[in-house]
């Protein structure tokens, strides 16, 4: 990430904004007893999450954004370093895998969909993957200068999160955010 792209996502108003609408939002989805997210960075996300759910592991790759979780977050959630590509955990762990605003720091569509393999793997039968991701707009373009931007397209992401097993996905876009869910087939 650019330094620009850091102040905002580390800032105190980026976590009251996610803190505002993320509740709402998870409380669409039956995520189960035992949730990972999948690069929450520097935590936004976490910190709504560690309430909402009864068992909250993270997997961040950056050493950086581990440390600081884990001085966050460490007793109230399993904070783990790896990769969503290489997930370090046992097939059929989780009964639900969220990220958010993370997927278009994947440099390319192939690592993207191992990711999704990866979240097919580690979720239980009837499990449910579901995340946000934002969409190309001027502004977003701007604050990603110099930084890795790899949007998702809304047309094939269906397909590709059924191409790593997952059923039922929806994938909708409102105000230049896309959200999606899916779950593991039973």
């Amino acid at each position: 990430m650019n330094l620009m792209h850091r102040k905002l996502c580390s800032s105190e108003k980026w976590a009251a904004a996610v803190a505002e609408v993320l509740p709402d939002w998870l409380a669409r989805f039956e995520l189960g007893d035992d949730v990972l997210e999948i690069g929450p960075g520097f935590g936004a996300t976490t910190r709504v999450l560690v309430d909402a759910v009864p068992q909250l592991t993270a997997l961040e790759i950056d050493p950086a954004s581990n440390r600081l979780l884990q001085e966050k977050y460490g007793d109230r959630a399993d904070i783990v370093k790896g990769s969503g590509a290489e997930m370090p955990f046992e097939d059929g762990r989780f009964s639900g895998v969220v990220c958010f605003s993370m997927l278009h720091h994947v440099p390319t569509a192939a690592l993207q969909d191992r990711i999704f393999a990866e979240a097919f793997r580690v979720l239980r039968p009837g499990g449910t993957y579901c995340g946000v991701d934002s969409q190309l707009s001027f502004g977003f373009r701007l604050l990603h200068m110099g930084d890795t931007m790899n949007v998702l397209d809304a047309d094939t992401l269906p397909g590709r999160l059924a191409a790593a097993g997952l059923a039922r996905v929806r994938v909708g876009v409102e105000r230049k955010r896309l959200e999606f869910s899916a779950v593991k087939p039973s």
